[in-house]
């Protein structure tokens, strides 16, 4: 299938059923118990630094590793899996002193994804599987200070923000991904950085995508830490006309719900839902076991306030297996309906009939 294909085969899909996203990668891999020779490699042995801990490096370091947790969760039966490219920027990477790397992890990552969903489609033409470009938050904000001593002080500029995405979108889109999903958004100014990020690849002629956007409610407030209420965020990213729009990580599915139904009233485009295992224990792991996972995710495809549902921290292909099964058969949510008017946001939204 060309890109176009798969790009018309997902949207299809998309009306057909409710699709599933793939689970955790963090949590798959630790249990893999690497060590720093297997993030090193040949090609970084002589790095300055540690690097074990720095997951995207695996796309090249231990392609193996990443190709059989793609095959993990597609076996698993979902229909689309992340790149492991959830830090691949020049920002986050400068932590190992990466920074010359995150274009050949970005395009591994994507390269890996498309081989391993291509044979699973192979395989079961009738499911076709899809890959999103992963675009993760960085460790600066635009919308925040890192002095609580100076509110205006910023650690970096909307133009290094918007630079260090468009290095990563240019390798995934040249990978091979059919979707970018920009997750786990917790500044919405670092989030517009990767958006005109993304956009702008279209006036330069690389081929359009669909945008998937996933933020982030970080606590009992109802707000991303930036400060947003969901109906402000949505208002906020409205405006890149998304394939997707949703929440993820943080919150488990029991906290995460309200917020989920609140965006399921607002949004006219697809509503994506990827919580974790719960919330963590003392020890900072995950119990939610995956029938709990999936029971939770069942009530809100039956409730039809969902259209793709899948897993954040603490998930394994298991609690995806259970995910699946638990919404086959469940018909999608039906994008919402409002009355024209302008609508603003800020921390909260605002509307002018």
């Amino acid at each position: 299938m060309t890109r176009a294909e798969r790009i018309a085969a997902l949207k299809a899909a998309s009306r057909e059923r409710i699709l599933v996203l793939d689970g955790s990668w963090g949590v798959m891999i630790q249990k893999r118990g690497l060590d720093e020779a297997d993030y090193r490699g040949d090609r970084f042995a002589g790095h300055p630094g540690q690097l074990k801990g720095n997951n995207d490096l695996l796309c090249i370091t231990r392609p193996d590793i990443i190709t059989e947790l793609h095959d993990a969760y597609f076996g698993a039966g979902a229909d689309i899996s992340e790149t492991n490219t959830f830090s691949a920027t020049t920002i986050a990477q400068a932590d190992y002193g990466l920074e010359a790397a995150v274009r050949d992890i970005n395009l591994e990552g994507a390269r890996l994804a498309r081989a391993s969903a291509d044979r699973w489609t192979a395989a079961e033409p009738h499911k076709p599987r899809f890959v999103a470009g992963s675009i993760g938050p960085l460790n600066k904000m635009l919308s925040m200070s890192p002095d609580v001593n100076d509110p205006g002080a910023r650690s970096v500029t909307f133009k290094e923000v918007y630079q260090a995405y468009r290095e990563q979108v240019i390798a995934l889109n040249e990978g091979g991904v059919d979707l970018y999903l920009v997750e786990t958004i917790t500044d919405t100014l670092n989030c517009k950085a990767a958006i005109k990020a993304i956009l702008d690849l279209e006036d330069e002629g690389y081929e359009p995508l669909p945008i998937w956007i996933s933020g982030t409610i970080t606590d009992r407030s109802g707000r991303t830490l930036s400060g947003q209420t969901v109906e402000a965020f949505w208002n906020s990213v409205r405006h890149a006309r998304p394939f997707a729009i949703g929440l993820n990580c943080a919150l488990g599915a029991d906290l995460m719900r309200p917020h989920i139904a609140e965006l399921s009233r607002v949004a006219d485009t697809l509503v994506s839902a990827y919580p974790n295992a719960g919330l963590p224990n003392a020890m900072g792991e995950y119990d939610e076991q995956p029938h709990e996972t999936g029971h939770s995710l069942h009530q809100w495809a039956e409730d039809g306030i969902v259209n793709i549902v899948g897993g954040c921290c603490g998930t394994t292909p298991e609690h995806i297996a259970h995910v699946a099964r638990a919404v086959q058969g469940l018909s999608p949510r039906k994008p919402a309906e409002r009355p024209r008017a302008m609508r603003l946001s800020g921390l909260e939204p605002l509307e002018l009939s």
